[in-house]
């Protein structure tokens, strides 16, 4: 449920963007470039009852440790903080900014707050408000705190100063287990463009086995070790001049048992006004296919795997078997395709999913009339780099140790 208002959140703010909606390109905050490269773990959410993948940071001073959405798809970084008018149910200690000695409000005509898509002035203090369009929501004051993570090269810590961040006095809707959410969009007010504003940072993430727990960590990283793994594949970012936020690939086609699917080129096609193309998004968790798209790769699927059991669908999922009885299947590879010759090979585990207790496994993709989202099911077990200096994203198979 949270992941279809996820992705109808997404089609809502690119819908209002390609309308006339734009955001400023510059917040106007100066913050100094670490120097030196610095990482945090990341574990999946689901064994806190989340689909996402969770970020473990610290704000303020003294450090307080808490979890974050990694969420590629929004800009603002925000946390629960009290006093709460209303929170909901987290891991961590609500954060309190009264004990932090580096917090600190922001005015009301600060730049940061008049590039907010929606803010508002009360006592002279910045307010915030950002709404995910599946009727969440969180407001409160915006403002500035230290973040500490690790840092890359091994031993001690990075303190990043003066973050903006929202501190949520009224958080409501679908947020479950972490304290908030770290924004890493494109956009200028997000964690990326705030640690480096003249490139936009250059990070990058592997997203361990959904279903492990939080023990099993692997890793954030920012700066030059972000880019530098070896055997990356990189495909260009392309641009949307209506939508800072979403980070759009070029894909160019779909493979399925090595056969290239006919596919309308339209389908992955982003046209002049903003709508349609692919996005890779950290945060949404089954891959959303144009609806064309989509019945190409269900349909050669479903002729590869004649000799299993089909059942009936699963939630948004309608190719599923039963495997009750199987020590192991055979099934038809799956290859997405991106511009430059970059091939994202799916692990089997990548496509055909769990979704009971009863050995009933469906294919984990479904179709979208919006633009097509590459969703962390399919990311599992790749290191995603974001290089936004040279605008572009890689690939590396087997990268989460």
């Amino acid at each position: 449920m949270r992941d279809k208002l996820r992705v109808a959140s997404i089609h809502g703010q690119i819908n209002q963007m390609v309308n006339g909606f734009t955001t400023s390109s510059n917040s106007g905050h100066q913050t100094k470039i670490p120097s030196e490269d610095f990482q945090a773990p990341v574990v999946s959410g689901l064994s806190m009852g989340s689909g996402e993948y969770f970020v473990r940071v610290s704000v303020g001073t003294p450090p307080k440790s808490m979890y974050l959405v990694l969420d590629t798809g929004s800009d603002i970084l925000w946390l629960q903080c009290a006093p709460c008018t209303n929170c909901y149910h987290q891991t961590d200690a609500v954060f309190d900014p009264s004990k932090s000695s580096t917090y600190s409000s922001l005015g009301c005509n600060n730049k940061i707050c008049l590039n907010l898509d929606v803010n508002g002035c009360q006592a002279n203090k910045c307010l915030y408000q950002v709404d995910y369009g599946d009727g969440s929501f969180t407001t409160g004051e915006f403002a500035t705190d230290a973040i500490t993570l690790n840092s890359a090269s091994g031993g001690g810590q990075v303190i990043l100063s003066k973050i903006p961040l929202g501190c949520g006095h009224d958080n409501e809707g679908y947020f479950v287990g972490a304290a908030g959410l770290l924004g890493l969009g494109k956009g200028p007010l997000s964690f990326p463009s705030q640690v480096d504003p003249q490139n936009g940072g250059r990070f990058s993430y592997c997203l361990t086995d959904r279903d492990s727990d939080s023990s099993e960590r692997s890793t954030l990283v920012f700066g030059d070790a972000a880019v530098s793994s070896s055997g990356a594949r990189f495909t260009p970012q392309v641009n949307n001049p209506r939508v800072s936020t979403f980070y759009y690939l070029k894909m160019t086609g779909i493979s399925v048992g090595g056969t290239l699917l006919t596919i309308p080129n339209s389908a992955f096609q982003l046209d002049s006004m903003g709508n349609g193309g692919v996005i890779i998004d950290s945060g949404t968790s089954v891959t959303r296919l144009q609806n064309s798209a989509y019945a190409a790769l269900r349909d050669a699927f479903r002729a590869g795997t004649t000799s299993l059991a089909p059942t009936a669908g699963f939630s948004l999922f309608d190719t599923c078997f039963d495997l009750s009885g199987l020590a192991s299947v055979d099934v038809p590879t799956v290859t997405l395709h991106f511009q430059g010759g970059t091939d994202l090979r799916l692990p089997a585990e990548n496509y055909l999913i769990p979704v009971d207790n009863s050995n009933t496994f469906c294919l984990a993709f479904a179709g979208t009339t919006g633009p097509s989202i590459i969703g962390n099911i399919q990311q599992q077990g790749y290191r995603v780099i974001y290089d936004n200096v040279r605008n572009q994203v890689g690939f590396v198979p087997s990268q989460c140790d």
